[in-house]
């Protein structure tokens, strides 16, 4: 007989499963925050105010994803509807030195970084004599610095609270599947508090489906994947230097390795935001010799999430829609609605690049390129998908 074939085992993503994920703007105060939020979601909470915990609520936007497939799609097609894809971010206040025993916002800021599923933290590289700064002066590496410890330092307090109650369940003793399962769980959650008092991120670890199932039931802080946005003065952003870069990307190959960062300057976001067409925020580009970096901070925070795009395309409406890397054709169909998933049958598929190639849809089936998929079909980025389902409803 031949051998058997060893089933691979399928990788558990940290975080939440779900489609609709959420980011959170993050950072000590007065560093950028409310004014980056205003730019990047083009709404208007007010002039910030200069002083800690102007935001005490966090503020809540959906924010267009750029997207240059979609606007082909739509182009081509000439749709009466276009729903381009978006993610929801939230500006939350300023963390300060203590959080995690409850100084400043302390205990509702970490909760309101609990209730989203990436952060992106803002860090403050520019001088400015009429924006204090929490900690009297600017260093970028000891923000970074203090953001760490207070998620960090938060995440071992919940985590050996969330200890002491699986340990409540294995000091009953006996070897029932419950309690051989707490034993298990137990040596996991000490394992990631040891993890935390060395020092490290929870999103940094090397850690089994089993570890991952565990973390994601959670909600660590540091488990959340994190992109860093090194605000720079206007100036420092056009010419791309700032004295502080260096020691910042040494920070973070340390401390977060393999996360993404990105500089921009707020105070140029904002000020194109003064523009009304797309024609005079070019021009205005143009002229100082940069360009904007929000299209760049939104679609990395959309894969840093694990997020892709499919198409359903027509005369009707092209819509671009958002699952998580490694769904299933009926499970991308139940997006659409639960009916489709519940009543699958199979999914057309055409590949974004072979419609591009060949112009139109006529031309990619006679080119043999439509495919038919059934229901272990994992969708990739870009499918333009026709899905057909029992009862009529396709």
């Amino acid at each position: 007989m031949p051998p058997k074939k060893a089933v691979k085992e399928e990788k558990i993503l940290l975080g939440r499963p779900g489609n609709n994920l959420k980011s959170g703007i993050v950072g000590l105060a007065n560093v950028g925050k409310s004014t980056f939020f205003q730019a990047v979601t083009k709404s208007h909470l007010g002039t910030p105010a200069n002083y800690p915990y102007a935001t005490i609520d966090p503020e809540e936007a959906r924010v267009i994803v750029p997207s240059e497939r979609f606007e082909w799609l739509c182009e081509t097609y000439k749709p009466a509807s276009k729903v381009p894809a978006n993610i929801t971010v939230f500006d939350i206040a300023g963390l300060t030195k203590g959080a995690s025993t409850g100084a400043g916002l302390g205990n509702a800021f970490l909760s309101h970084i609990r209730a989203v599923d990436a952060i992106y933290q803002v860090v403050r590289c520019f001088d400015d004599a009429d924006i204090i700064h929490v900690e009297g002066d600017v260093n970028p590496v000891r923000d970074l610095q203090i953001i760490l410890d207070e998620l960090r330092l938060k995440d071992i307090e919940f985590a050996e609270k969330y200890l002491e109650g699986v340990e409540k369940i294995t000091k009953r003793g006996g070897q029932s599947l419950e309690v051989k399962a707490k034993k298990e769980e137990a040596q996991i959650v000490q394992k990631i508090i040891d993890w935390l008092q060395a020092g490290k991120r929870v999103a940094k670890g090397d850690w089994s489906s089993k570890e991952v199932e565990i973390i994601n039931n959670m909600l660590l802080l540091t488990a959340k994947p994190s992109i860093y946005l090194i605000n720079l003065s206007e100036r420092d952003y056009v010419r791309k230097k700032n004295k502080n870069l260096l020691a910042i990307k040494q920070w973070i190959d340390e401390n977060s390795p393999g996360d993404v960062i990105i500089p921009l300057s707020v105070s140029f976001e904002e000020r194109l935001t003064g523009y009304e067409t797309e024609a005079e925020i070019d021009e205005e580009c143009k002229k100082v010799g940069a360009v904007s970096a929000l299209p760049k901070i939104i679609t990395t925070m959309r894969a840093a999430l694990n997020l892709i795009s499919f198409f359903t395309c027509g005369a009707d409406e092209v819509r671009e829609w958002t699952i998580r890397k490694g769904t299933k054709a009926p499970q991308a169909a139940g997006v659409i609605h639960t009916d489709l998933m519940n009543t699958f049958i199979l999914a057309q598929v055409t590949k974004y690049a072979d419609l591009k190639e060949l112009g139109d849809e006529a031309s990619v089936k006679s080119n043999g390129k439509l495919m038919q998929k059934g229901k272990e079909y994992v969708v990739d980025d870009g499918d333009i998908i026709y899905f057909r389902a029992g009862a009529g409803k396709n």
